[in-house]
């Protein structure tokens, strides 16, 4: 019997480091979402479905049905919300929420070092002072713009956007991906783009035979933590479009060192090594 015990335990040890070398756990990510003027109800499921199917990512959602500026949601007050996860995706819309110690509290996890990804109205959320003056960089004002990388104020009527990705630019994330027209949509405005963000893609949007030309995806260095941020994202249709979807897979992959060069996953978080852990009910 005791034979038998120690060859079970050295092929339960064998078994162990096969499956941390082949199929490693899933990246652990906190969707927070909820606030104004938003479907995020759905969205937070499209989300979810969506990010878990391109990666081996496991997807937890804080959401609150609250559709005020000032959204009531747990992570406000406490700096270790995100404590136990690799990345943390803002999308909420929290334009009201002003409070430099509470949104300090919101910083705090990717001031140590957790990577972020942020998106659509992300952008316009923890604000203090007029949103359309630039905020300077190392006020209080300016700590979500810095961790951003970029800073918005509003935008324009919702109608399609051209997206073309910069072709100066080599990033992982949007290798190979080519040019692209949202359905109707909100064309944010940029303030500012900080020093520390490098942009990915830029949107076109005409309106009334004006055309407006900003900065809608980008990635930022905060502090040494990896950012990604787009502002697309306001409609249900953009959200489910796999075009969307691969572009903010890739921002997480890529924010938690998981992406590869050419744009794949980093070996064992694909979305094969996904359904492999669904299966095996990990």
């Amino acid at each position: 019997m005791r034979i038998l015990s120690l060859a079970l335990i050295a092929l339960s040890l064998c078994l162990g480091r096969g499956f941390a070398a082949g199929n490693p756990k899933p990246l652990k990510a906190l969707l927070i979402i909820g606030g104004c003027c938003h479907d995020y109800g759905v969205q937070k499921d499209i989300l979810k479905k969506g990010l878990e199917q391109r990666a081996n990512l496991q997807v937890d959602i804080i959401y609150t049905p609250d559709k005020t500026t000032s959204p009531v949601l747990p992570i406000y007050g406490n700096p270790d919300y995100a404590k136990g996860y690799d990345i943390v995706i803002h999308d909420e819309c929290a334009a009201d929420i002003k409070d430099p110690a509470v949104i300090k509290a919101v910083v705090a996890p990717h001031r140590a070092g957790m990577p972020g990804v942020n998106l659509h109205c992300a952008m316009h959320s923890y604000r203090i002072g007029p949103p359309a003056t630039a905020a300077e960089v190392g006020t209080e004002r300016a700590q979500w713009f810095e961790y951003l990388g970029l800073q918005s104020s509003g935008h324009g009527p919702k109608l399609p956007i051209v997206i073309s990705y910069a072709a100066g630019v080599k990033s992982p994330i949007t290798q190979g991906f080519a040019e692209w027209t949202t359905g109707p949509e909100e064309h944010y405005n940029n303030v500012q783009v900080l020093k520390t963000a490098t942009v990915l893609a830029r949107g076109k949007q005409v309106v009334k035979e004006k055309e407006n030309d900003f900065a809608v995806v980008w990635t930022n260095d905060f502090h040494g933590a990896r950012v990604f941020s787009t502002t697309i994202g306001h409609f249900n249709e953009t959200v489910s479009d796999a075009r969307y979807l691969d572009l903010v897979t890739r921002g997480v992959l890529w924010a938690c060192g998981k992406l590869d060069a050419s744009g794949q996953p980093g070996k064992g978080y694909g979305p094969a090594a996904n359904a492999t852990l669904d299966r095996a009910g990990k």
